[in-house]
């Protein structure tokens, strides 16, 4: 689902960043930024930004940047349709909708809606139904009290087969879609839910799209039936109690992840309110992608057996590709958290404040109930362990893993690379998994030393445009990022357009758009005169190291031609004070080269 441009800018311009941003943070005026501290991360003195004019804020601590359209989605967890419509309706904005787009958006708020009024009928049931006094007596059994009840807007379904649907004023087949009703196989059409406690499920933004229901200690299996599948009810997506938990993860920077409802509603009991749990289903990327708009720290509330068979080269990648740290918080064995809120309420929150990382916990759960006394116990429990370390993709941690298991097993670490590991293939040891490649070794990321006066370009071209001649072009930034930058300032008309070309609507905020959002809430430079000088001398000593390396390679007599022709150039422009007029005639020298290079 799209929107017109023009449409995404009225609501940006409609809507104040300042009182947006005051909602999760206090701001102090500062020349001509308003600064405060992050709602992105912890911090105790100020660094987050914002400018006011241009609608951007940008934290100089953990790197946070953006517009309103951004600072909405990773608060609230939304996706960019959802923060573009929540704010055109606080704004009052009428958007357009393609016909098709319109009907599934209208089917969405029919179907929240119908949802809205079975949560209400089943919560009403559970507080005041005289059938429900048996639901009532076993949540207080669990520790879940009338405040937790109204809370979670707790419900209970009545073992009848047509109670739901009987009551509301709600067409049959919208609470079909919505999974309220359910089809049999003969044609008969009932209520989903019968003789259970409902945890009612909502999406990010607070809408009911679904329910979690518990049957009765001495009811019908299965123990939880979960809503199916619909146009507002994704497993695979959805976390139990994002909504009312994202502020607590923000400042806690972490998230606490379990399996079930009542788990959560167990954690709240002891007051642990930065926690979600997944809805009947695993861990997915999704889960994870949507969650590390808060936080980078996870930590697995399972029970022992769930943690230990979660799939750790899931756990590593995400660990990698979305900069996660993944812990455990251990529990004792056929534990989960909602047993030990009430059992060991004091055990749970040491576990959940001292967490083991993934892989420390798979190592002890590896070496758990081995035979650590004799010689061959220590091999074989050293090889389950090493091949446990050997699964992490990270040289470094690996070595440091097989320290600590040597350690404990007086076994030296290059005969632990040698043991054979217990998953059948003698012949490969862990040690082939201990190796890794030069070219993984090495940070591709690293950006050239020219980065600072290229900065200061970049800062004038935001700031005092004026002053930046049209001789200077993106060929002469050597940081990729700066060049699109550059491109990005040179080729619009203002600094919005500019950050909507750096952060398209279908793939969100970019390293790019991040610096534009940074260079714009800083203060401006004091200009120099040699800024635009001393930048074309940078970029005309590159191309010649460029020359240099190229004349090595090559016997073609234009390369020292060209590189004397530029190094005389250069000299011009030193001796000559930084002069415009041999600035202007080096950068076209070096125009030149840029294009050569694109034509090669």
């Amino acid at each position: 689902m799209a929107f017109a441009s023009e449409e995404i800018r009225r609501v940006r311009e409609a809507t104040d960043i300042l009182a947006l941003v005051q909602n999760h943070s206090a701001l102090r005026r500062v020349g001509r930024r308003w600064v405060g501290l992050c709602p992105f991360h912890q911090e105790k003195t100020a660094s987050f930004s914002v400018n006011a004019e241009e609608g951007l804020y940008h934290c100089f601590g953990c790197g946070a940047s953006g517009d309103v359209l951004t600072f909405v989605r990773e608060t609230e967890g939304l996706n960019f349709r959802e923060s573009v419509e929540l704010l055109a309706g606080r704004a009052g904005i009428t958007l357009t909708y393609t016909a098709g787009d319109e009907r599934v958006a209208g089917r969405r708020k029919v179907l929240n809606e119908a949802l809205e009024k079975a949560v209400a009928w089943y919560h009403e049931r559970l507080l005041s139904h005289p059938g429900a006094a048996r639901a009532r007596g076993y949540l207080r059994s669990r520790g879940i009290e009338g405040d937790q009840v109204r809370e979670f807007r707790l419900g209970w379904a009545p073992n009848e087969y047509e109670a739901l649907r009987r009551s509301l004023n709600t067409p049959e087949d919208v609470m079909l879609e919505a999974g309220l009703l359910y089809r049999s196989q003969r044609g008969g059409i009932g209520d989903t839910f019968r003789d259970r406690i409902l945890f009612p499920v909502f999406d990010n933004r607070g809408n009911p799209v679904g329910f979690g229901g518990r049957a009765m200690p001495d009811g019908h299996p299965p123990k939880y039936r979960n809503s199916p599948e619909s146009a507002v009810y994704s497993k695979s997506r959805l976390l139990y109690n994002l909504h009312r938990a994202k502020k607590d993860i923000v400042s806690c920077d972490e998230v606490v992840v379990c399996e079930g409802y009542t788990d959560v509603l167990g954690l709240f009991g002891i007051g642990v309110r930065h926690c979600v749990a997944t809805c009947g289903t695993a861990l997915t990327e999704e889960h994870v992608r949507t969650l590390r708009r808060f936080t980078e720290r996870f930590v697995l509330a399972f029970d022992a057996d769930s943690a230990g068979a979660a799939a750790a080269e899931r756990i590593y990648q995400w660990e990698k590709k979305y900069s996660l740290q993944v812990y455990v918080a251990e529990m004792p064995e056929g534990k989960d958290p909602d047993d030990l809120a009430r059992s060991d309420p004091d055990g749970l929150r040491e576990a959940l404040g001292e967490p083991a990382a993934f892989l420390s916990f798979r190592l002890n759960r590896a070496l758990a109930g081995r035979d650590l006394d004799t010689p061959e116990g220590r091999t074989r429990a050293g090889g389950a362990a090493a091949a446990v370390i050997a699964e992490h993709p990270e040289e470094m941690v690996r070595d440091q893993y097989l320290m600590i298991l040597s350690d404990r097993l007086q076994i030296p670490p290059r005969q632990l690379r040698a043991i054979p590991t217990e998953r059948g293939n003698e012949n490969q040891g862990p040690q082939a998994a201990l190796a890794v490649s030069q070219e993984e070794v090495d940070d591709p990321s690293q950006h050239p030393s020219e980065a600072g006066i290229e900065r200061q370009v970049l800062e004038l071209c935001v700031h005092n445009p004026e002053l930046v001649p049209e001789y200077v072009s993106a060929g002469l930034f050597a940081d990729p990022r700066h060049q699109k930058v550059f491109e990005a300032l040179r080729n619009t008309d203002s600094l919005e357009e500019a950050l909507e070309r750096l952060s398209p609507a279908d793939s969100g905020e970019t390293p790019e758009s991040r610096l534009l959002a940074n260079l714009v809430v800083s203060e401006p430079i004091n200009v120099k005169k040699a800024v635009i000088g001393r930048f074309v001398f940078d970029a005309a000593e590159a191309e010649i190291q460029r020359l240099l390396l190229q004349a090595r390679k090559t016997d073609d007599p234009d390369v020292p031609r060209r590189m004397t022709q530029v190094q005389i150039a250069r000299e011009e422009l030193r001796k000559g004070d930084w002069d415009s007029a041999a600035a202007a005639r080096l950068a076209a020298l070096l125009a030149e080269k840029v294009e050569s290079r694109g034509s090669s």
